[in-house]
């Protein structure tokens, strides 16, 4: 989806890309922000840390849009990283060597922020890991230092500071991050078809999303306030 596409199902335009998430994660910043290096595991052979391995992979720029799931998005992103793709093929596949059936894809962030995916959604063209934003490296507001991009899919998916990637065979013990009920966590969430939660039609739950925005929108910009002092202070 780019920003010559019309807005997607129940979804309003912003002209700012801010930082925005859960309630709980208003707070928490990676502890490493400059080194884009991840743990892979989960059911594999082999367990690594991806480092340097990204490097061989070919750069990749896109243009796509960016849709949350409390109904607002941002058109026309520029992204630069790695397709989701070559990473499985290249990386995944030959050194980590997932079980069969291994498709149910659970993605950690340093903050604590945890998602799930399934492997055909991530394999699509439009999916990257990125590290850039509009021509500059990501920073802490967007997912610093290594984010997922997937754009048919709603903002919560789209993993932020990446720490871990984990192929399972099933569920097995994955949860939504308490406190918030499962029901939030859609395990598709696909933007086309307004799969913004589980079980409840998307209608009931637009109303309810909206007025959170400016809620949330408050509490990301103190806290990225407070975090970005600090951290000059302490310099």
């Amino acid at each position: 989806m780019t920003s010559d596409s019309p807005l997607p199902p129940g979804q309003q335009l912003r002209s700012s890309f801010e930082r925005f998430g859960l309630g709980r994660f208003a707070n928490k910043f990676p502890a490493d922000a400059r080194h884009a290096r991840f743990q892979l595991g989960g059911d594999v052979a082999t367990s690594l840390v991806v480092d340097e391995q990204l490097r061989a992979l070919p750069r990749v720029s896109q243009r796509s849009d960016f849709h949350c799931v409390t109904t607002w998005s941002v058109q026309g992103l520029e992204w630069q990283g790695f397709r989701f793709a070559d990473f499985y093929a290249r990386i995944v596949e030959p050194l980590a060597r997932p079980k069969p059936g291994a498709d149910f894809v659970v993605l950690k962030g340093q903050d604590g922020y945890r998602t799930c995916m399934y492997l055909p959604d991530l394999l699509h063209d439009d999916v990257l890991l990125a590290d850039t934003l509009n021509g500059a490296p990501l920073d802490i507001a967007h997912g610093a230092p290594l984010r997922l991009v997937a754009p048919a899919h709603y903002g919560y998916k789209n993993m932020k500071h990446l720490a871990a990637i984990e192929f399972r065979v099933g569920r097995g013990d994955y949860r939504f991050p308490f406190p918030y009920p499962g029901l939030m966590d859609h395990p598709r969430a696909r933007v086309a078809l307004e799969e913004r939660v589980r079980y409840l039609p998307a209608a009931w739950v637009r109303p309810l999303y909206r007025m959170l925005i400016p809620v949330v929108i408050g509490k990301s910009r103190r806290a990225l306030a407070r975090h970005l002092a600090q951290d000059n202070a302490a310099r």
